[in-house]
C-alpha cells in the first residue's frame, strides 16, 4: 500500500468547517464594494450569468485542483508541491508553485492589512457618531485626513495584523476553526440584518433594479475579462490559502449513524462558490438602496465605502447603529480573508521546526514591516513613484496581476498534465466518470486559456495606463491620482 501524507497541522472537524473557512478566505473587501458595482455597471443579471459561467469554466475547476493538491499533500503548499512532484516522478522544481503561492499570500497580506485597517478606524468612528449629519464635503475631507495621517494608519495596521496572526498562532482547531465558526455566522447575520434594513428604505426597488436588471447590451469583451478576473480572484486562487486549507480537509466524516462517508471536494467547492457570490450580491442589496434613497452617486472603489456610504448613514434614521454594523461586517470579511493569507507561510515555518506561536510572530512581523511601506504610500511616500506607481501599487501589481495568475496557471497545468491521473481520480473520488472527464478537460485546456487571457489583459491594461499617463504628462494635462484599494476582485 502506497504511503499517503496525513495533515500534520490538524484537521477541520467537518466539511462545513472547511466550507466556512474557504468561504471566509474568498469573501473579502472586493466582495463588499467591487462585485456589486461591476454587476450593476455591466448589465446586472446578465453579468451575473456571465460571471457564473466564468466561475464554472475557470474558477471551480482550478479551485478543485488546488484543494485536491492540498488534501493529497497534507502539508504547507511548499512541502505539498515538493512531495507531489516526488509522487509524480517529476522534477522537484514544481515545488516552486508552493513557494509562489505562499509568497503571493504573504505580499497580499502586507498591503491587505494596511487597507483593511481603515474599516477598523471607521467602526470606532461610526460608533462614536462621527458621521451623523456629515456633509459630502466633510465626508470626503474626513477620508482624506485619515489617509494623510501615517500614525493613525500605522496604529490600525498594527492592530489588524495582531488580531490576524493571533488567530494563526493558535493553530488549526484552536485558532482558524474557532475564528471561522464565529466570524462567518456573524458576517452572514450582519448581512441579513443590513439587507432587512435596506428593504425598508424608499430606494430598495431602485437598488434591486440596478443589480439585477438584465441588460445584455452592456455585455462586451471587457465585461468578459472583468468577469474572468472576478471569478479568479474572488475564490482566493493561486495564493496558497486554498491549498493550505485543503490540507486540513478530512477525507471521510461520520454521519449520525456512525458510518463513514467520503467528503467530496467538488461539492464543497461548488458550495463555496455559491456562498461567495451570495455574499457579494447581498452586499449590493444592503448598500445600493441606501445610496439611491439618499440620492447619492453610486461610485466604485474606496470612495463608495469610505466617503459615500458614511454620508448615507449620517443622513438616515438609525444610521449610527447600522453604519457601525456595516463596518463591523467589513472587518469580519477582511479578517477572515487575512488569516488565510498568513497561514501558508506560517505552516511552512512550523514544518521547518518552529513552534506555532513563533512562526506566526515571524510572518506577522515581516508582513507588518512590509505593510508599513503601503501605509506610507498614502501620505509620506505618496509622491515617490517608480515602475507602476507608489510602493503600494507595485506590491499590489506584482502579487495580484503577475504572481496570482501565474500560480493559478501552474496549478492547472500540474493537476491536469503532470500529476498522475490515478492519484487525481482517487483524491477526487467522483462517482460520475463523465463529470470527472469534464473537470479534466476544463482544468487542462479551458481554465489555463482563460487565465492566460486574464494575465495578458492585466499586463496590457497597466502598460496602456502608463502610456496614457505619460502622454497626458507630456501634453501638460493633469493626471488624476486616486488611492487604490485592495486587489481589485478579491
Amino acid at each position: 500500500m502506497k504511503k499517503e501524507y496525513k495533515p500534520v497541522h490538524g484537521m477541520w472537524t467537518s466539511r462545513w468547517v472547511f466550507i466556512l473557512a474557504a468561504t471566509g478566505s474568498a469573501v473579502g473587501l472586493g466582495n463588499i464594494w467591487r462585485f456589486p458595482y461591476i454587476t450593476g455597471e455591466y448589465g446586472g443579471g446578465a453579468f451575473v450569468v456571465l460571471y457564473l459561467l466564468c466561475i464554472a469554466l475557470m474558477g471551480i475547476p482550478i479551485m478543485v485542483a488546488e484543494v485536491m493538491l492540498g488534501r493529497r499533500g497534507g502539508l504547507s503548499p511548499i512541502h505539498t508541491m515538493s512531495k507531489l512532484a516526488e509522487q509524480s516522478k517529476v522534477t522537484r522544481r514544481w515545488a516552486g508553485i508552493g513557494y509562489l503561492g505562499a509568497l503571493s499570500g504573504f505580499l497580499i497580506l502586507s498591503f491587505y492589512s494596511a487597507v483593511a485597517s481603515w474599516a477598523l478606524i471607521y467602526v470606532w468612528e461610526a460608533a462614536q457618531g462621527v458621521f451623523q449629519g456629515i456633509t459630502a464635503v466633510q465626508s470626503k475631507a474626513h477620508y482624506e485626513d485619515m489617509l494623510a495621517s501615517p500614525w493613525l494608519l500605522l496604529g490600525a495596521h498594527t492592530l489588524f495584523m495582531a488580531i490576524t496572526m493571533g488567530v494563526v498562532a493558535l493553530g488549526v482547531k484552536q485558532g482558524l476553526e474557532r475564528a471561522v465558526r464565529v466570524l462567518m455566522p456573524v458576517l452572514f447575520a450582519l448581512l441579513v440584518v443590513l439587507i432587512g434594513y435596506a428593504s425598508t428604505t424608499p430606494g430598495f426597488a431602485e437598488g434591486v433594479g440596478f443589480l439585477f436588471a438584465f441588460d445584455f447590451s452592456k455585455l462586451s469583451g471587457e465585461a468578459v475579462i472583468v468577469a474572468l478576473g472576478q471569478a479568479f480572484f474572488t475564490l482566493s486562487l493561486g495564493m496558497g490559502a486554498i491549498m493550505a486549507y485543503g490540507a486540513y480537509m478530512p477525507r471521510e466524516i461520520k454521519d449520525k449513524s456512525g458510518r463513514s462517508r467520503p467528503v467530496s471536494i467538488v461539492s464543497c467547492v461548488v458550495t463555496i462558490a455559491v456562498l461567495d457570490t451570495l455574499v457579494a450580491l447581498g452586499a449590493g442589496l444592503a448598500m445600493f438602496p441606501l445610496l439611491f434613497t439618499g440620492g447619492l452617486e453610486v461610485g466604485q472603489g474606496p470612495g463608495m465605502m469610505f466617503v459615500t456610504l458614511p454620508l448615507a448613514f449620517g443622513q438616515m434614521p438609525g444610521g449610527l447603529l447600522f453604519g457601525t454594523l456595516f463596518f463591523v461586517l467589513v472587518v469580519c470579511a477582511a479578517w477572515s480573508s487575512s488569516i488565510s493569507l498568513g497561514e501558508p507561510m506560517a505552516a511552512w515555518l512550523v514544518e521547518r521546526g518552529l513552534r506555532r506561536g513563533p512562526a506566526a510572530l515571524v510572518v506577522g512581523l515581516a508582513a507588518w514591516l512590509l505593510g508599513v511601506g503601503s501605509v506610507l504610500s498614502f501620505n509620506v511616500w505618496k509622491e515617490h513613484e517608480f515602475l507602476v506607481g507608489t510602493f503600494f501599487d507595485n506590491i499590489e501589481f506584482l502579487s495580484t496581476s503577475v504572481m496570482l495568475p501565474l500560480g493559478g496557471l501552474l496549478i492547472a497545468i500540474f493537476a491536469g498534465w503532470v500529476m498522475k491521473e490515478t492519484h487525481a481520480r482517487k483524491e477526487l473520488a467522483m462517482k460520475s466518470f463523465p463529470l470527472y472527464l469534464i473537470w479534466r478537460a476544463l482544468v487542462r485546456v479551458v481554465s489555463p486559456a482563460a487565465v492566460v487571457a486574464l494575465f495578458v489583459y492585466s499586463l496590457w491594461s497597466v502598460l496602456a495606463a502608463d502610456d496614457a499617463a505619460a502622454e497626458a504628462g507630456a501634453d501638460g494635462d493633469p493626471v488624476e491620482q486616486t488611492a487604490p484599494v485592495e486587489q481589485e476582485a478579491r
